[in-house]
Parts: C-alpha cells; sequence; structure tokens
C-alpha cells in the first residue's frame, strides 16, 4: 500500500521520522492505553504502526501498514497482554514502506526478549550495519532500527572494530550505554524487555522525547513518549524531557536515570517547532503554539506589505498567520478550506486527479478573498510544487493580490538526522533567489524569515543559539557527516537572498 502523498500528490514538506511511546501500568490495559498514545502522535508517522507489550515473560506484538486507527482494532489489541509495552508510529527515512520494516522490532536474545522502537536516523548507520553483516548477524530489514536492536542483542566492547568483542553479560544500561559509544546521530529508544521499559535519548538531544506520570482510570503508572501531546490524551502528568544522553529505566521502583553518554553541545530539531510537532505540544519550557504565533510576529516586523487579509495555509501555518495578523494590523481570516481525510486514504487518484495536485485537499473561500490583497502565512517551502498551486487558487478565489510569507528561512540543505527530506538538487532555496521562487510561484511579492529571526522567536535569547539543530537552512550540521561527504561537497553554492 501507498499512501496518497507519496504517489506525488501535494508532498513539499519535510516528513517526520517517527513516533514512539512506552506505557509501565501494572493495573491498567497497557495495549489500549498505548493505542491512545500512538493515536496522538500519528502526525508523526502514517506509514505504519506496532505494538509490543509485555507480561514479565513474554513479548506480545502487532503492527501493520497504515495509521493507527487502521492497523489496530478490539481483536488485534486484545492478544497484546502484560503490564508495560512500547509503540511506534512510523515515517520511513532510512528503509522502504514495507511491512518487514514496520517497527517495534521484536527478538529473542541470549538475555530474554527484546523489542526496540526507534525515532531519528543514524549517522554511522551504513558502516555499524557492514560490521554486523561482517560478523554473521543477518538482518531482515534495511532500517538502522534493526542495527539498534541487533547491536543491543549482541553489544560489544574494545578492539579496532564498533563491533569487536562481543559483551554476554551485564546489565540492559550497560548494554546500552555501549550502544551510545558506538552510534553518532539521532535516535529516540523506547527499548522493553522482561525486567523493565527504557527510554533512551542521544547526546544531542535531536530528536524530542518526555516522560510522565499515569493515572488511567485510578491505575497509577509512568509513560514516555516523543511529544507531551500523547501525555495529555492518555490522562498523564507531565513531569520533564530525557535529557541527551540520558538512559531512563522504568520498572515497579518508578523511573530511574542513568547517564549513558556524555551530553554533546545540544542541538535539539529547530524544525519540531516550525512544522513538525502538534501545536499544543511542549518542548523546552514553551507551548508550540506559542513559538509558531511568535514566528508570525517576527515575519509581520522583518517584512511587512499593505494588504487586506491574512490567510494561513492549514494546519500547520495557522499560529503563524494569527501571529502575522496580530502584529501588523491586518485582520486574520481563513482562506481555504482543507480536505482532512484526503491524505489519509491508500487509493491511488490516478492520473487526472494526481495533476490537479491541492485541489484535492484544498479549496478556496470565495467570499472571505473577493477583491482583497492577500497575505498567505506558510511555514516552508522545499520543492517548490505546492507553493504555485495555492497562491492559483487564492487568485482563482477571487484574491487581488497574493503576497507570500515564509515562517522559516529557505531550506537549502537536506537532513541527515531523522527527517525524510529531499536532496538538495531538489530544494528550489538552494539553487534560487528568492526573487527566482517568486516566480516560479507567481506571488506578487515573497519573502521568508530570517535565520536570525527564527532564533529570536524560538529561544528569545541569541546567545543561547547553538541550542539547537538549524542545518537544513544553514547548512551549519552539529556533527560529523562521514557517510554524506559526497553529497556535501558536490553541493552547490548557497544563492543569496534577494
Amino acid at each position: 500500500m501507498v499512501a496518497i502523498e507519496s504517489a506525488g500528490f501535494a508532498r513539499d514538506r519535510f516528513e517526520e521520522a517517527c513516533g514512539v511511546a512506552g506505557v509501565y501500568a501494572p493495573d491498567a490495559d497497557v495495549a489500549r492505553v498505548l493505542f491512545f498514545a500512538l493515536y496522538a502522535l500519528n502526525h508523526r508517522g502514517q506509514e505504519s504502526a506496532g505494538l509490543a507489550t509485555c507480561d514479565g515473560q513474554h513479548i506480545y506484538e502487532h503492527k501493520g501498514m497504515g495509521l493507527v486507527s487502521q492497523v489496530f482494532s478490539e481483536q488485534t489489541l486484545a492478544p497484546l497482554r502484560g503490564h508495560m509495552g512500547i509503540g511506534h508510529t512510523r515515517y520511513s527515512t532510512t528503509g522502504g514502506s514495507i511491512l518487514r520494516n514496520a517497527q517495534p522490532y521484536v527478538i529473542d536474545t541470549l538475555h530474554g526478549p527484546l523489542a526496540v522502537a526507534h525515532n531519528g536516523n543514524l549517522t554511522n548507520g551504513l558502516q555499524l550495519r557492514r560490521e554486523l553483516l561482517q560478523r554473521g548477524v543477518g538482518l531482515i530489514s534495511t532500517t538502522d532500527s534493526e542495527v539498534i536492536t541487533q547491536m543491543l542483542a549482541t553489544p560489544s566492547v574494545g578492539g579496532d572494530s564498533p563491533l569487536a568483542r562481543w559483551l554476554p553479560s551485564g546489565r540492559w544500561e550497560d548494554r546500552i550505554a555501549t550502544f551510545m559509544e558506538k552510534a553518532e546521530g539521532a535516535y529516540c529508544l523506547a527499548i522493553l524487555t522482561r525486567e523493565a521499559l527504557f527510554a533512551v535519548r542521544d547526546p544531542w538531544g535531536l530528536r524530542p522525547l518526555c516522560l510522565g506520570e499515569l493515572d488511567w482510570q485510578g491505575s497509577k503508572g509512568y509513560v514516555f513518549a516523543s511529544e507531551s501531546c500523547a501525555l495529555g490524551t492518555i490522562g498523564a502528568r507531565f513531569v520533564r524531557e530525557v535529557e541527551p544522553g540520558e538512559i531512563v529505566r522504568i520498572d515497579a521502583g518508578g523511573f530511574h536515570s542513568t547517564q549513558g553518554r556524555r551530553p554533546e553541545r545540544r542541538a535539539f530539531c529547530i524544525f519540531e517547532y516550525v512544522y513538525f510537532a502538534r501545536p499544543d505540544s511542549v518542548f523546552e519550557g514553551q507551548t508550540v503554539h506559542h513559538v509558531r504565533q511568535a514566528l508570525g510576529r517576527q515575519l509581520a516586523i522583518e517584512a511587512p506589505v499593505e494588504a487586506d487579509l491574512v490567510v494561513g495555509v492549514p494546519d500547520s501555518s495557522t499560529p503563524a498567520a494569527i501571529g502575522y495578523a496580530a502584529q501588523s494590523g491586518i485582520p486574520f481570516s481563513e482562506g481555504f478550506t482543507k480536505n482532512r481525510y484526503i491524505g489519509r486514504t491508500f487509493i491511488q487518484p490516478g492520473d487526472h486527479l494526481r495533476k490537479m495536485g491541492v485541489r484535492l485537499k484544498y479549496n478556496p473561500l470565495e467570499g472571505n478573498l473577493a477583491g482583497k490583497r492577500v497575505v498567505m502565512v506558510d511555514d516552508s517551502i522545499v520543492r517548490g510544487n505546492t507553493a504555485g498551486p495555492l497562491v492559483n487558487l487564492l487568485r482563482e478565489g477571487g484574491a487581488r493580490e497574493v503576497h507570500v510569507r515564509i515562517s522559516s528561512p529557505p531550506v537549502r540543505w537536506p537532513c541527515f538526522m531523522g527527517i525524510d527530506m529531499p536532496t538538495r538538487s531538489e530544494l528550489i532555496g538552494a539553487h534560487h533567489s528568492v526573487e527566482e521562487i517568486r516566480r516560479v510561484i507567481g506571488a506578487d511579492s515573497l519573502a521568508y524569515l530570517s535565520l536570525e529571526g527564527l532564533l529570536q522567536a524560538v529561544q528569545g535569547d541569541l546567545s543561547r543559539s547553538n541550542g539547537h539543530c538549524h542545518a537544513c537552512f544553514s547548512g551549519c550540521y552539529p556533527l560529523a557527516l562521514h557517510e554524506f561527504a559526497v553529497e556535501l561537497e558536490e553541493a552547490a553554492p548557497v544563492p543569496p537572498s534577494s
């Protein structure tokens, strides 16, 4: 099955890698709790979903292709017994969209059953994969997530190779820490053994992960998830974020923290604020919706224009559009009606409907647009293949002028840390000036938020600018990218803005 966006329809966005969740609750229906947690994280990945639970002896699993609501039912949840479990929603970055790449991965090891769910991307994953294969470890998928699972099952220390010597004994915390010393890149892990549940975050803190206390119909427990919005959905109380390099063990005694690897310079993905995360999620003590409004306000300061109406591209750009309107004094209104179900079908649209592009997803609100000078606020332009049709829809709806404002800088560099992103040759911002992009999309004017403005809106204090990864805008990556050096060396110079 192939989702309609991956068939070439209206896909001009970055896509998140995955969402992960874990629950420890001895008196609750853990599979059902996890189902609703994953439901809240479905925006982070719609290709596949899976759950694994444990009763202290055995791990039970179910996974499939599609949305959480398509994969699970009362019948598939019933066999998932146990007092703890993990869940995963997937959008592929490494490995194709096929069932054998769905997660969690569940295997038997010398130390008991093991299940692993992963959000992110290892920048040295190919090297680690080759070394596993050279040691005779068989792999059934094409994902670095399975590489992580096998490394945890058969970790090693010492020698010239990252996989030089077996480490057949020791605690799970030791095996996780050994993996962390060898792995580079982005990873948030949900790990399930018959003894405990583990939450692990990479030393840069590239991807999000938070902890909460659960009270499910009187049953006490603990939970972790990629975003805090999942905690609220299941009635959990937010406690804190998992720190970079931290291993959190959750068992009958509560949650216990150890440092698996020394933290590196913090580099949380700034695009979580711009687009990926749900607006009600909280990162670094601030609500995503509030930050997106701040992005819109800063954009209005940097790129004012005379207009009659501000509209956002639903849904992620709406807060930025509200912020732009509040700062500029131009009224905010809806300019598009969005069909929120078209991206949820696995039926191919056919050539004629595919050529209609965004018309399948958006319709203009002519009564709001007729005769108006419109500011269209969007969060990003990636390939540039939907901004133009959106501008045309506004004009067909009666807009007299269309001024496009983007609440992030031009995207000029690919991501190698867990985001499904086009190659640099496909990024319109990498090879075109702002004026050239304006002509391509047919807008009366086009302006982007500056990188300094983005950092100011997110951080407030520019002295903390090293706290976030903004490589897709700046080309400044927070860690070495040896496996991707060829693509970076062949990249064209960044064109000046105009």
